[in-house]
């Protein structure tokens, strides 16, 4: 396990020691959060019980082979906790960059949905402005994309087609494609109001006032940040 991985592995299970019996609980997506998916299944074969809504397919299978029972939003379940990963987060709102992993849209929908999200990350991913290395993902449909990305660019992001291992654009779980944008964000939420208006956009990565709690892992132990 490198460094990396052990910070990460850190801030999972202080996420996971949160989960209670009978909760419904949001499963993210990404590295961190699969290890939190993973040491949930452990928990699960000792007897707790829980029920999962994943945020991509990738998630599902994963807590499937685990023996995580799951449930989605069609059934109505009100979800007591989402434990998700970021690629960026704001150490002073608690704002984040999330879409590396390309499930961004089922991740935002399932954290709109809880009544807590926490925030899975080690702590190179911890900032004080967020863009700044990261690209932001954006959703966006095929039809037209060339279009999208012109608007996107006319908004002052310089954006990029997403492709996948075999040189096609990648397709999101919802058969979207995605934008990789470099662009400064010093107003996030003017940021998600601008691209979100254009036509083709389904939604951004920006994760606005959604997390309630981020755990950092640290050498010195997990670092956390509760939204005041």
């Amino acid at each position: 396990m490198t460094g990396q991985d052990a910070l990460k592995r850190q801030s999972a299970e202080a996420a996971v020691a949160e989960v209670r019996d009978g909760m419904v609980l949001g499963l993210g997506t990404g590295s961190t959060a699969a290890i939190a998916v993973d040491l949930l299944g452990a928990r699960v074969r000792d007897g707790l019980r829980v029920v999962g809504v994943p945020t991509s397919e990738r998630t599902a299978a994963q807590a499937r082979a685990l023996g995580i029972p799951l449930s989605d939003l069609a059934e109505g379940p009100d979800i007591d906790l989402t434990i998700d990963g970021a690629d960026q987060v704001h150490t002073g709102t608690l704002d984040l960059i999330k879409g590396l992993g390309g499930a961004l849209l089922r991740e935002k929908i399932v954290a709109a949905a809880s009544r807590r999200m926490i925030v899975v990350v080690d702590e190179s991913k911890l900032v004080p402005e967020l863009g700044h290395g990261v690209r932001l993902p954006v959703e966006i449909v095929p039809f037209g994309w060339q279009a999208t990305l012109r608007h996107i660019e006319r908004a002052g992001a310089e954006g990029k087609l997403r492709l996948g291992a075999d040189g096609a654009p990648f397709r999101t779980d919802s058969g979207n494609f995605i934008l990789d944008c470099a662009l400064a964000l010093p107003d996030p939420a003017a940021a998600q109001s601008a691209i979100g208006l254009i036509p083709g956009v389904v939604e951004t990565g920006l994760f606005i006032g959604m997390a309630s709690r981020v755990i950092a892992g640290t050498p010195s132990g997990p670092r956390i940040l509760d939204r005041t």
